[in-house]
């Protein structure tokens, strides 16, 4: 019987890598994801990683996971439960044996499962039994002994031999489900370019795995998901923080401007600040702040004198900024807060997922202090609203908060790059050399947007700062004036709405559940009310880039459904805020607090018991 006889073909499979944080798991799922991209296939990926640094080794709490789903259609979540299970220890099974399909099949190093690590993951003697993992197919592959036998001529030490398990893994996987090789030896030789016995030793555990995983039939038969039709165009695996950098960089271009980032690091929203710190070659500024009030402080300035300028940070970074959010509001000056929310409160969940800062950004400072908001609502289009978020920024001199979160930050999809033709133009305010006195504070002709005065221009002379001002600049304490500027700064925020695109609906536009989200949660919803659509029920999706200012026709789209149903990864931000400003609406909720996506069932389920009631 050929290979081929034992193919079958597959509209979609999720796999799930995990072990210890030392496993490898994670450059093992992106190098499985790129080699899928690469061959065709549509993806969404989840990583997922302690929030401890250094976890306790074997135990659940240190287990990280990295999650792919490929499809040759439409891939828009990392999946519900795995198809594949890679689990490198006893824990790794625990931690994810109830997100397994039925008659999946787990590859588990069976060197690892001694009674040491089996007692760590809180099992007494077999995790299969144990767990209730019967209808699993199984595979016990002895990976580290295969590992030490295939390298004992190499003149490695014993440690480097054990880092390369996760390549095993790899290989037996890129067998299952018929995987070119050649990319990710690539990849060794780029990565790895000064030290060649590293590129050999990966290269031959990669192999062994594949060639293991030829000769033992409970790997037969082997998987194919087949490539995907997509429009054409050059594409590239992103994750959000990436994509975010990106966006910030275009719109720098488009603007004329130099890019600035003051920024403090901070889980998970570092990979902000470094993909912009390696962008010397493209003009950008990087300063890493000692703290950060320092990050938001520096950008304020650089905005003063005629940057785009940005900063990034987490929950408990958007609090310490929240002063100097404030004094942005005051100077009217252009500048771009990305928030990659992260669980809370205090340290809490620093690498899990959660929607809790919306209030925050919404409310998080002292006085009246409006800025506009925008969430990105998947890794690839973090591109477009970090894009969006610095033309609002720079053509309404106002600040704008970009909420994204850890899932979108560290998740992965295939993403067109654009052409910079393709991207809209952005026109800053910028004064020109004034012939008499230049008022700082002075309103174009819809009485809003001041003009931005870059230092150093002749004639442009003026002061700025965080007290209240007159149209001059100069420090007032008129109460008319203050309760005239603040009303100003308002109606700034609210006059955004011009460049904010009509709410659409995916659905019909009216009828009986609307379901409601925002930011990151779209690829779940979207495929939860396509599969509930298809199954007759009729429901319709209305999912929010735009918080503040909301979407003009928000108040008539709600008003055409019976029911409207708010989900989102918190208590209940959202949902609160539009009953703030639709109070004529009664909104039902689905909430969920975990650290973790929610899953296309729980959706599905609490829709069912809403509709049905």
């Amino acid at each position: 019987m050929s290979k081929n006889d034992r193919v079958i073909e597959r509209d979609e499979v999720v796999i799930r890598f995990s072990g210890d944080s030392g496993d490898g798991m994670q450059l093992t799922g992106t190098l499985f994801s790129n080699a899928s991209a690469l061959f065709g296939n549509t993806l969404s990926t989840f990583p997922d990683y302690p929030a401890e640094i250094r976890a306790p080794q074997g135990t659940v709490g240190g287990v990280s996971g990295f999650q792919v789903h490929v499809g040759h259609a439409e891939v828009n979540t990392p999946g519900d439960f795995a198809d594949v299970l890679v689990a490198m220890n006893p824990a790794a099974i625990k931690a994810n044996s109830k997100t397994l399909k039925k008659g999946a099949t787990i590859i588990y190093d069976l060197d690892n499962f001694n009674t040491k690590n089996i007692e760590k993951a809180g099992y007494r003697e077999d995790p299969i039994k144990e767990d209730g993992l019967d209808d699993v197919n199984i595979i016990a592959a002895p990976i580290t002994t295969l590992v030490k036998e295939a390298l004992k001529d190499y003149e490695l030490d014993p440690k480097t031999i054990l880092r390369t398990k996760n390549m095993f893994a790899l290989g037996m996987v890129y067998w299952l489900f018929d995987r070119d090789l050649k990319y990710t030896e690539e990849y060794f030789e780029t990565k790895f370019s000064k030290r060649p016995n590293i590129i050999e030793a990966n290269k031959i555990i990669l192999r062994a795995g594949y060639n293991y995983g030829e000769t033992i039939e409970a790997l037969t038969p082997t998987y194919r998901v087949g490539p995907a039709e997509i429009p054409k165009g050059t594409y590239r695996n992103i994750n959000g923080n990436q994509a975010t950098a990106w966006g910030l960089l275009a719109a720098a271009e488009k603007a004329g401007l130099e890019l600035f980032i003051g920024s403090y690091p901070i889980t998970p929203a570092t990979g902000v600040l470094e993909e912009l710190a390696a962008r010397k070659d493209l003009g950008v500024k990087s300063f890493q702040a000692e703290d950060e009030i320092a990050g938001i402080c520096t950008s304020i300035g650089a905005s003063f004198a005629g940057s785009l300028a940005v900063t990034s940070t987490s929950g408990p970074g958007l609090a310490l900024k929240s002063e100097a959010i404030g004094l942005a509001v005051m100077t009217e000056l252009p500048i771009v807060i990305v928030n990659v929310q992260r669980g809370g409160p205090s340290t809490g969940l620093p690498t899990k997922t959660e929607q809790s800062d919306l209030m925050q950004a919404l409310y998080g400072r002292n006085g009246e202090s409006p800025v506009v908001i925008i969430a990105a609502s998947t890794p690839s289009d973090c591109f477009r609203f970090a894009f969006e978020s610095a033309r609002i920024a720079l053509e309404h001199m106002v600040p704008v908060i970009l909420l994204t979160d850890g899932f979108l930050a560290n998740g992965t999809e295939p993403w067109r790059i654009p052409s910079m033709s393709e991207m809209p133009a952005i026109n800053p305010p910028i004064a020109k050399e004034a012939d008499g006195e230049y008022l700082p504070y002075e309103r174009d002709e819809k009485l809003l947007n001041r003009k931005w005065a870059i230092p150093g221009t002749p004639g442009l002379e003026h002061r700025i700062g965080g007290l209240e001002k007159t149209i001059r600049g100069t420090v007032s304490y008129i109460p008319e004036n203050h309760e005239h500027m603040t009303l100003v700064r308002s109606e700034k925020v609210a006059g955004v709405v011009a460049k904010v695109p009509p709410l659409e609906l995916y659905g019909d536009d009216e009828g009986e559940l609307l379901l409601v989200g925002w930011g990151g949660t779209y690829g779940h919803l979207l495929t939860a009310t396509r599969e509930m659509r298809e199954e007759g029920m009729n429901v319709s999706l209305a999912h929010f880039n735009y918080i503040n200012p909301l979407p003009a026709n928000t108040a008539e789209v709600l008003g055409r459904f019976r029911k409207v149903v708010v989900a989102e990864l918190n208590s209940g931000q959202f949902v609160n805020y539009l009953r703030m400003n639709f109070g004529k609406t009664e909104f039902k909720q689905i909430n969920k607090v975990q650290g973790l996506p929610f899953t296309i069932m729980e959706i599905k389920e609490k829709c069912k018991t809403i509709l049905e009631a």
